[in-house]
C-alpha cells in the first residue's frame, strides 16, 4: 500500500533536516572542495526552506519534491566525499 502523501512528506522533511544536522564538511576550509561542500549544503538548506514554504502554501506534492531534491544534494556530496556522514542508519546511501 502506498504511503499517505502527508506521512511521506513528513518523513522526507525529517530525513532532510536530520541529514543536514548529521553531515559535516570533510575537506579543509579554504580548499575548492570545501567550497563544493558549502554549495551543496546551501542547496539542501534552500530545498528544505522551499519544501516548508510549499507545505505551508498547501502544496504537499512540491513540498515532497523539494525535500527529496534537498536530500539528493546531501547524498551526492556524501558520495563525492565532501561531507563526513554517519556510516550507520538510513540518512545516507554511502
Amino acid at each position: 500500500m502506498p504511503a499517505d502523501l502527508a506521512e511521506k512528506t513528513d518523513r522526507y522533511e525529517r530525513l532532510l533536516a536530520e541529514a543536514l544536522d548529521a553531515a559535516s564538511t570533510a575537506p579543509p576550509a579554504g580548499t575548492p572542495l570545501a567550497g563544493v561542500a558549502a554549495d551543496y549544503e546551501e542547496m539542501a538548506r534552500s530545498y528544505l526552506e522551499d519544501g516548508r514554504h510549499f507545505r505551508e502554501s498547501g502544496d504537499p506534492v512540491n513540498a515532497l519534491a523539494a525535500f527529496s531534491y534537498g536530500h539528493g544534494w546531501l547524498d551526492a556530496g556524501a558520495r563525492l566525499g565532501v561531507f563526513s556522514v554517519p556510516d550507520e542508519g538510513d540518512l545516507f546511501t554511502v
